[in-house]
């Protein structure tokens, strides 16, 4: 049960907090995020732009609002991608064993001797800023953990005597799935989950930051940090901006992947 000020419940609010405002920003705001003004360049905050403008005349507050759109999209849908066949692929390893599992370990060793990262530059080096490619390669470096972890439960479930006696009781398969194996999963997969999305943002912003990612003019926070790093010293807060909301973003998901002991 969630406690109120404890750090699951403070991840969870903060995490609904920035979906609101990316949401609610481009709604009331009446900017695009590529709307170009270059006679408002660097305008400072004002009331018609309340966290100023970028190099272009850009609304900032639009553009991040967009960007955590952005990240948030695309690192939810990687999740959703990883975390379903990892965890179905884990779970008939687990039961299955024999030849099926041996060769889905070894299919995921494969994929787990090359770094995530690199594994995702291999794929982006085909089509560099296509989300698609971006998205495929995110997928297949995190399904391997949700793989790895579902397999070791199960396999820890499956000796527990009530599935014995389940069986003994003339329950079929997928009963003994739906109603005893998944739900024991449920609290750890919720943890894997948040901690993919996490992975899955800073790798977005990372590779955006250096070049391989999503390119601009598209709102993603790395490329963002990337297009206004030659203006450090002329508007420093614009610099470190997008990086507060990738430090936010990954921090709410920490704080719900958190396991209290």
């Amino acid at each position: 049960m969630i406690k109120y000020f404890d750090s699951k419940f403070i991840g969870i609010i903060l995490l609904v907090l920035l979906c609101l405002f990316s949401v609610l920003v481009p709604f009331f705001s009446g900017y695009e995020p590529h709307e170009q003004d270059l006679m408002k360049s660097f305008s400072g905050i004002t009331n018609a732009n309340l966290l100023g403008t970028d190099h272009f005349g850009r609304d900032m507050l639009t553009r991040i609002a967009y960007a955590i759109q952005l990240s948030f999209s695309l690192a939810f849908l990687t999740m959703l991608t990883s975390a379903i066949p990892g965890i179905l692929l884990g779970v008939l390893a687990a039961y299955k064993r024999g030849i099926i599992e041996k060769i889905l370990v070894l299919f995921s060793d494969i994929i787990l001797a090359l770094p995530g990262l690199l594994l995702v530059l291999l794929f982006v080096a085909f089509a560099p800023g296509n989300f698609l490619y971006l998205y495929l390669g995110l997928s297949l470096s995190l399904w391997v953990e949700f793989f790895r972890v579902s397999r070791a439960k199960t396999k820890s479930i499956l000796v527990e005597p009530y599935i014995e006696s389940t069986r003994l009781l003339g329950f079929s398969s997928f009963y003994i799935l739906k109603k005893q194996i998944l739900p024991s999963l449920y609290p750890v997969m919720l943890t894997l989950c948040a901690f993919a999305m996490s992975t899955a943002i800073i790798a977005i912003s990372t590779l955006s930051a250096i070049g391989v990612g999503l390119q601009p003019p598209t709102a993603e926070l790395g490329s963002m940090i990337v297009e206004l790093m030659p203006y450090f010293e002329e508007e420093p807060f614009l610099v470190v901006l997008p990086s507060i909301f990738i430090f936010l973003l990954v921090l709410s998901l920490q704080l719900i992947a958190k396991k209290d002991y």
